[in-house]
């Protein structure tokens, strides 16, 4: 019998929101790439342009080196910029295991840096079940 799988869904990300109306933004993401519901994005200061927050600074992409925002969908962006919805704000909780991160940020300490900068926004990252 063959396995079934499904993919992420925003239940599976947000655990907690204290009221949609406040905590989420609509932004727009810089096309060239893809991104997944729950990615850790980072705002581009020159150009307001969400991407996925690098672990450090980036020349061009300075400012997005900070979370600010999780995405809550899916959005492909490979053709051109696009916006999509974010929890920008808290007071909110999100799963640990449903953040996608940028290829950069793969080390523990990055990760819980990355955390950190969420909780500043007042979202919180925890182990969920």
């Amino acid at each position: 019998m063959p396995t079934l799988t499904s993919p992420p869904t925003l239940g599976d990300l947000l655990k907690y929101e204290l009221n949609g109306n406040y905590c989420r933004e609509t932004v727009t993401l810089r096309g060239g790439a893809s991104y997944p519901l729950g990615a850790v994005l980072g705002e581009v200061t020159a150009s307001g342009k969400y991407i996925l927050s690098p672990a450090a600074a980036v020349v061009g992409d300075e400012g997005a080196e900070v979370a600010r925002a999780v995405l809550l969908e899916t959005v492909d962006a490979s053709g051109g910029e696009a916006t999509g919805l974010v929890l920008a704000r808290g007071p909110a909780i999100v799963a640990k295991s449903a953040l996608g991160f940028d290829g950069s940020v793969d080390q523990p300490a990055e990760i819980a840096a990355k955390h950190a900068e969420l909780a500043a926004q007042g979202i919180v990252a925890r182990d969920t079940a």
